[in-house]
């Protein structure tokens, strides 16, 4: 890849590298840092990386970037702790988009991964395994369970008003 098509690469997925991050992690301080910490990872190895797989690399790298950050320095919730949070009651405001979001952070890293990339950025099945080191069919496996967590949450009248 020579400078040209990375500059190219910065112009055209910075955006969509952030926003993935953004909804993975959803802290924007570190979402920045990872994006920039992606980046720095293709410049390093911008000889190695064809110009075609850059989208992908950043991805990948963005993903795996996550992914070591959590486990250095995060607690992973556990599915109790989510049972316990209070639903909205009827008499508070909110829209679809929060709602959503809010039934997105809920699933599991993974399933929130795999769904964010393929509903979000729109990856196919393959392509989002080898972001994500799973097989097609495990990707498919978890967007399935993903989304049938979200229709069960989003048609339950505690949590929609």
């Amino acid at each position: 890849m020579s400078t040209e098509e990375y500059n190219i690469c910065v112009d055209e997925f910075a955006d969509g590298v952030y926003r993935f991050l953004l909804k993975n992690c959803r802290d924007s301080e570190l979402a920045r840092d990872l994006v920039q910490e992606s980046f720095m990872r293709l410049w390093v190895k911008r000889k190695e990386v064809n110009f075609k797989k850059g989208k992908s690399y950043l991805f990948s790298t963005a993903y795996h970037a996550m992914i070591d950050h959590i486990r250095k320095n995060e607690r992973v919730n556990s599915l109790e702790e989510q049972k316990h949070q209070t639903p909205l009651t009827y008499d508070q405001y909110s829209d679809a988009k929060e709602v959503l979001n809010r039934a997105v952070e809920l699933l599991p890293e993974m399933q929130r991964s795999v769904v964010l990339l393929r509903d979000y950025e729109g990856y196919s099945y393959r392509e989002i395994g080898e972001i994500t080191g799973l097989s097609e069919s495990q990707v498919k496996v978890y967007i399935y369970r993903a989304r049938l967590f979200l229709k069960k949450y989003l048609v339950n009248p505690e949590f929609v008003v």
